[in-house]
């Protein structure tokens, strides 16, 4: 039984304030706590992990010394590597996805895990988590660590947050997304990790996590709504029946709330370029800001707003391995009920952790 969050953190002063007509920045104060400090900072770091990394392969490429080492290195991780698709989680660190300053940055939000019911470990299963938001916050603190608790609400469960294969072509910054246990959303990787390893080294007892809305819906991440990019998302149903993992829907509650972006239908010009980026290299780059590390205004930093992520009811998958013998009329029923289901997390918990809503769930193209 999903349980209501035992604190309510009110709205973020960047994301309800009135800007008025001198334009001041509004600054943090210089006495605030050291926790709080620290939670900016780790929220900082995760943020900019990716920079971080990359920051540190260039150094490392100024110093001569390191590229004997260097070449092999990007030789093999830019043709031969296949961890990020094996599907055998052998990079997974247990210990590094439970380091204490990922509760610190869960606290920050703060972010929570709630489940409706109990999954056995005797299934593999397929969470789809909705909606992208800007950074996804929350599937990284749900999914891709122990911050929230998953391995203790789903014992036995062994769960894989899936992100863009060219995110394991980055120098350095791949070893610790793999460390972390993340993997390739592509097929391949997908079908690897529910049909190999686990506890009848076939698969059970896995779980991936893939934010089924992807780059396009980021694009209609706004505060205080939910619009959803699933009506002609159907491969992760498809992927589900080939390998038999269950469906489970997960709704997150306040990941739109964490930024504000340049609302794209009022500048086509931008909008164009955006997709435009999305063909080309199969992501997009929404114009958000939220606040910054020492103000309340300015920056990349998400905004301090509650994260409730609500695991829904596993949907039951007869598993067809034969993807020619697919039947079109079972994907589409399957993918009703995934709604249906969906629809009624919003139903259930709208008025818990969405009060300030300005409108229902939409599911959109």
């Amino acid at each position: 039984m999903v349980r209501p969050a035992q604190l309510v953190v009110p709205r973020d002063l960047a994301l309800s304030r009135v800007v008025e007509g001198n334009g001041k920045v509004h600054w943090a104060p210089l006495n605030i706590g050291l926790q709080r400090r620290l939670q900016t900072f780790v929220v900082l770091c995760h943020t900019l992990t990716i920079a971080i990394f990359l920051t540190s392969f260039f150094f490392t490429c100024a110093i001569p010394l390191f590229w004997p080492l260097l070449v092999p290195y990007l030789v093999y991780i830019s043709l031969f590597s296949t961890a990020a698709t094996s599907g055998d989680l052998k990079g997974r660190s247990p210990f590094l996805r439970s380091l204490p300053i990922w509760k610190v940055y869960a606290s920050y939000f703060p972010a929570r895990l709630h489940r409706e019911e109990s999954l056995p470990p005797t299934k593999k299963y397929i969470f789809g988590y909705h909606p992208h938001g800007i950074i996804s916050h929350g599937a990284f603190a749900a999914f891709g660590t122990e911050a929230l608790g998953f391995s203790k609400l789903f014992p036995g469960i062994t769960n894989t947050l899936l992100t863009l294969d060219a995110n394991f072509r980055i120098p350095f910054y791949r070893e610790y997304a793999l460390a972390m246990g993340l993997a390739s959303v592509s097929r391949e990787s997908c079908e690897n990790i529910l049909t190999k390893g686990g506890a009848d080294n076939e698969g059970m007892g896995r779980a991936i996590t893939i934010v089924v809305g992807g780059a396009r819906e980021s694009l209609n991440a706004r505060p205080n709504s939910v619009r959803l990019v699933l009506k002609r998302r159907k491969g992760f149903v498809k992927l589900a029946i080939r390998t038999g993992a269950d469906l489970v829907p997960v709704l997150a509650f306040g990941e739109n709330d964490l930024y504000d972006q340049v609302d794209s239908n009022q500048h086509p010009i931008i909008h164009k370029i955006q997709m435009l980026v999305k063909r080309t290299l199969g992501f997009t780059i929404p114009l958000f800001h939220a606040r910054g590390v020492f103000n309340y205004d300015v920056g990349l930093m998400p905004y301090r707003n509650p994260l409730n992520i609500v695991v829904g009811r596993p949907i039951p998958v007869m598993q067809q391995p034969n993807r020619d013998k697919i039947n079109d009329q079972y994907i589409d029923e399957l993918h009703s009920r995934y709604v249906e289901e969906l629809i009624r997390l919003w139903d259930q918990w709208k008025d818990v952790y969405a009060k300030d809503r300005e409108g229902e769930l939409e599911i959109i193209s």
